[in-house]
């Protein structure tokens, strides 16, 4: 089993979800006693969240890569980064290692075309739904995205960093996610991304009439995919 260098902690709650994901995951197909090999770096979320309101994204990718080379220093062979936003600086993570970065939007990209979707709405944070980084990412893929607009733009946002990276999870705003995604199936959403692992704290399968694509889930399905190829 090749071991999974977790780049974690933005938030913690995410990294969390991961690290269970990805050890019932190998459980589930291996037995017995079977666990995931990790190795994991965990950041401050704090210094991220401020570099990210600042737009200084070239510190954040800094900070990023040294921890993504000490993660193959510690023998990990390939790196698994825990959040949909901070994907805006994966070309600087892949770039400073020379192990494989499995991207998330790709993993994702590939699960809604397998799904037979073609048109997907997108949430997560204001960056990744405003920035042309991850949207543009699936478009490679020939898929067509849509995000939220005006009000509910801010609600989808405010929700992940009021709310879901501090633990905090209220009927309300799932009510409240459940109405954007209406809002994006009627203007021609075939399904939904959560871009955002927070969300799947939030709303799942059940909660909307289309297809839902986990990405944390997905992410973590692909590193033991690698793990274990």
């Amino acid at each position: 089993m090749r071991k999974i260098g977790l780049l974690g902690g933005m938030s913690w709650e995410s990294t969390a979800l991961y690290y269970r994901l990805l050890n019932e995951d190998v459980r589930d197909r291996l037995g017995g006693f079977h666990s995931a090999r990790i190795v994991m770096a965990s950041v401050d979320f704090a210094d991220i969240e401020a570099m990210q309101v600042a737009g200084d994204w070239d510190a954040a990718g800094a900070l990023l890569a040294e921890e993504a080379r000490a993660l193959e220093a510690a023998g990990a062979e390939c790196v698994v980064l825990c959040t949909n936003t901070m994907h805006r600086v994966a070309d600087a993570i892949e770039a400073a290692v020379g192990i494989p970065l499995i991207h998330l939007a790709d993993v994702t990209a590939d699960a809604v075309r397998g799904a037979g979707v073609a048109t997907v709405a997108l949430l997560g944070t204001r960056f990744t739904m405003e920035q042309p980084f991850y949207a543009d990412r699936l478009r490679s893929h020939g898929l067509d995205v849509l995000v939220p607009e005006g009000d509910d733009l801010a609600l989808v946002h405010d929700v992940i960093y009021d709310e879901l990276v501090l633990g905090v999870v209220r009927e309300e705003s799932r009510a409240a996610y459940v109405d954007v995604v209406r809002r994006l199936v009627e203007r021609g959403a075939g399904g939904v991304v959560l871009g955002c692992t927070e969300i799947e704290l939030l709303i799942g399968p059940g909660d909307v009439e289309v297809p839902v694509f986990a990405t944390t889930a997905l992410h973590a399905r692909a590193a033991v995919d690698f793990a274990l190829s």
